[in-house]
């Protein structure tokens, strides 16, 4: 996995490729622990996600929590792949997904 990070004001990007799973997910939670202090809006970019795991969910589901209370969270340019995963997983309802 890869994760470009674009501040841009109060606005985060994180542009994440190749594979979210366990042994990367920390990584990613680091990446947002971090980084969102003063962050108004995040924004997941996952053009290049091709595999999202149990372990990136939980990343996910940290990062949704924690702008709930600080601002908003979207994702974009979600794979096929990845978008069956959060819906089976509900994760698609609760999160704002963009195309």
């Amino acid at each position: 996995m890869e994760i470009t990070k674009e501040l841009n004001g109060a606005t985060l990007t994180l542009t994440i490729t190749g594979r979210l799973d366990a042994s990367n997910a920390q990584e990613l939670t680091n990446t947002l622990n971090s980084s969102l202090d003063g962050v108004k809006e995040l924004i997941f970019d996952f053009s290049g996600l091709k595999y999202v795991a149990s372990a990136g969910l939980r990343a996910l589901l940290m990062a949704q929590k924690r702008m709930n209370k600080q601002g908003s969270m979207k994702i974009r340019h979600v794979d096929e792949t990845v978008m069956e995963v959060l819906e089976m997983t509900g994760f698609a309802d609760l999160m704002t997904i963009e195309p």
